[in-house]
C-alpha cells in the first residue's frame, strides 16, 4: 500500500482537476451560449457533466480496485476508457510534476496485473503467448531468435534458453519482438487469449494499452547493465503466471 499511496493521491489530484475543468468548460461559454438560446447552456452543462463523469467515476473505480484487490469495472467499455486513455493522462500528468515515470508505470502494471488476475481467465496452452523483448539476449550473441527462437543454441549465458525451454515444458507459443509493431503483428497472427509480455515498464505500459482487451500480464525485466541491454528476468515470475491461468493440454 505504500507504493501505491503516491499513486492514489495523484489519482486525486487528476480528479479533481478534470473536475474543476469541467465546470470551467461550461461556465465560460455558458455566458454566450444563453445569448443564442436560454436552455442551451444547460444542455451543454449535461454534456460536460456526462464526460466528467465517466472520467471521475472511472479513476475512483480505478483507485477502488487498487485497494480491494477486485476488478470493480462492471462495463468492460468503462475498464477500455480507463486503460486505453485515462492511464496514459494521468502517467502524462504525473511526469509534468516531475514525478517518476518508471514509478507510475509500475503502479500502472500491477493494476493491470491484478485486473487480469481476479477475473481468473484459464487458457488452453496452446492459445497462450509469452512475449519476450529482443534485449533479452546478449548483444555479441551471433545467433538471432527474432521470429524463431528454436534457433536458440541454449547455451545458458542468457535467459532466453531457459524461457524456451520452460515454454516448450508448457506447451505455450514464445515469441521475440524487436519493437512494438512486431509485436502487435505476432499478436495478430498468433490472435492468443493470455499475454504474459516480459519488457521494461515503458513497453509493457503502451503494450498493455495496445493489446486491450486482450489480457496481457506484464513482468519486468531486469536492467543491470541500463536499458535495452543485455536484460534479465526473473523466470519465477512467469512460471508462476503459467501455473495460474494456462491449462496444461
Amino acid at each position: 500500500m505504500s507504493q501505491q499511496r503516491p499513486f492514489l493521491i495523484l489519482l486525486a489530484l487528476v480528479g479533481g482537476l478534470f473536475a474543476c475543468g469541467g465546470f470551467l468548460v461550461w461556465w465560460l461559454p455558458s455566458i454566450g451560449l444563453s445569448a443564442i438560446h436560454p436552455r442551451l447552456p444547460y444542455w451543454f452543462g449535461l454534456a460536460v457533466l456526462t464526460l466528467v463523469a465517466v472520467i471521475v467515476g472511472g479513476l475512483l473505480l480505478l483507485a477502488l480496485s487498487m485497494v480491494t484487490g477486485r476488478d470493480l469495472f462492471v462495463f468492460p467499455q468503462l475498464r477500455g476508457i480507463v486503460i486505453r486513455y485515462l492511464m496514459p493522462a494521468v502517467i502524462a500528468i504525473g511526469a509534468v510534476m516531475r514525478l517518476d515515470r518508471d514509478a507510475l508505470q509500475r503502479c500502472f502494471i500491477h493494476l493491470n496485473n491484478q485486473l487480469v488476475c481476479s477475473r481468473n481467465p484459464r487458457v488452453p496452452a496452446d492459445r497462450v503467448m509469452i512475449l519476450l523483448p529482443h534485449c533479452l539476449q546478449l548483444f555479441d550473441c551471433s545467433i538471432k531468435v527474432t521470429g524463431d527462437v528454436d534457433k536458440c543454441a541454449r547455451c545458458g549465458r542468457c535467459d532466453i534458453g531457459d524461457l524456451a525451454t520452460l515454454a516448450k515444458e508448457r506447451g505455450v507459443g514464445l515469441a521475440v519482438a524487436t519493437g512494438g509493431t512486431l509485436a502487435r503483428k505476432l499478436l495478430m497472427e498468433k490472435r492468443p487469449r493470455l499475454v504474459i509480455a516480459v519488457a521494461c515498464e515503458r513497453d509493457l505500459a503502451s503494450g498493455i494499452r495496445d493489446a486491450y482487451p486482450l489480457p496481457v500480464i506484464g513482468v519486468f525485466n531486469t536492467r543491470p547493465e541500463g536499458p535495452c541491454f543485455n536484460t534479465r528476468i526473473d523466470i519465477e515470475a512467469v512460471r508462476q503466471a503459467l501455473d495460474a491461468h494456462v491449462v496444461s493440454a
